[in-house]
């Protein structure tokens, strides 16, 4: 008798350790926990673009992701040894731009910097666009590229000058669509695969033709407004880049978290992200979407940034939880109004 309870509780101890206390408050069974760790297959072109990022830094999952620069920084440093940028279209350039600001089109940003200057010369090259949208996505590309003294100017010419603010960021805050948001949290897809990109003959030479095909193509598509977005939520895969808790707070129909710094480069992570669908990425500002979407436009993903984050479509909400959720919200105060010339 004795010996059968010994064996009884032997039996209990061993499913005792065997359980993740965890478990049920995190909402899982175990049974999930291995299939997030079977590994993807890599295909050839993807692993020598993940080989060249790592050789480089693992730049998105290090401290300088993303690279971002105050107006007020900017403005400090204008007798400063940085070049300024304007990547906005030569037009609006004119109108008004940084003192010391140089005018280059997107489309030829590359060869600029590998024909026409010396980018290691500058202890900082400060790109600048109307929202700090197109710069962020801009600063991605070139980071990627092993440039580590680019930044993106946070807010673009919108923290500059109140004109372009008008114009732009004071234009996009709007409350339209908070009260159709959802607090339900939605899971992740099965690990799928990475989208098809075409092999080269070295890392090298695939990261060069890979951000070319992203130059040249343009800023045209990269971004997509909150409109388009709640017209129709499932005709995107949509991706909340933010904490928890702002994603708990509500977010878009649909929408599906993605941890900072914990899914860019890995595997088992982006290809839970649908290689066939657009996506469409968003956070608080756009800023940091702006990096995500170059890095997965740069895997072959179709990704779009949404325009100002959730600033287009939950300013009043934001504004009501800024404290107690570390929202970041544009205003008239992040407008420095500093000297432009024509």
């Amino acid at each position: 008798m004795q010996k059968k309870k010994a064996i009884f509780f032997l039996w209990i101890a061993f499913v005792a350790g065997c359980t993740n206390p965890n478990t049920e408050s995190k909402g899982i069974t175990e049974s999930k926990a291995p299939e997030a760790n079977i590994p993807v297959q890599v295909p050839a072109g993807t692993q020598l673009l993940l080989d060249y990022l790592n050789e480089t830094g693992d730049y998105v999952n290090s401290r300088e992701f993303p690279s971002l620069i105050k107006a007020s920084i900017v403005h400090e440093e204008l007798a400063a040894n940085n070049l300024i940028i304007d990547i906005r279209k030569l037009e609006e350039f004119k109108k008004g731009h940084i003192k010391g600001a140089v005018q280059v089109d997107f489309t030829n940003i590359l060869e600029y910097f590998q024909t026409k200057i010396k980018p290691f010369e500058y202890d900082k090259i400060i790109l600048v666009c109307p929202t700090g949208q197109y710069a962020s996505y801009t600063t991605s590309l070139l980071r990627l590229m092993g440039y580590g003294n680019v930044y993106a100017m946070r807010w673009g010419m919108s923290a500059w000058s109140r004109d372009v603010a008008n114009d732009n960021w004071l234009k996009g805050l709007s409350p339209a669509y908070e009260n159709q948001l959802e607090i339900t949290e939605n899971p992740k897809p099965k690990t799928g695969k990475f989208p098809e990109i075409a092999v080269a003959e070295n890392s090298d030479a695939l990261m060069q033709s890979r951000i070319q095909a992203l130059f040249s193509a343009g800023l045209e598509n990269t971004t997509i407004s909150a409109e388009q977005v709640f017209k129709n939520p499932s005709a995107y895969f949509i991706i909340n880049f933010e904490r928890k808790d702002k994603y708990d707070g509500g977010h878009i129909p649909g929408a599906v978290r993605y941890k900072p710094a914990g899914t860019l480069g890995i595997p088992n992570e982006m290809t839970t992200i649908p290689a066939g669908k657009e996506v469409v990425v968003y956070c608080g500002t756009g800023h940091n979407s702006g990096f995500v979407t170059a890095y997965l436009n740069l895997f072959g993903y179709n990704a779009r940034t949404l325009d100002f984050g959730n600033n287009s479509f939950m300013y009043g909400k934001m504004q009501k939880e800024k404290e107690t959720l570390s929202w970041v919200t544009f205003s008239a105060s992040d407008i420095g109004n500093y000297e432009v010339v024509e």
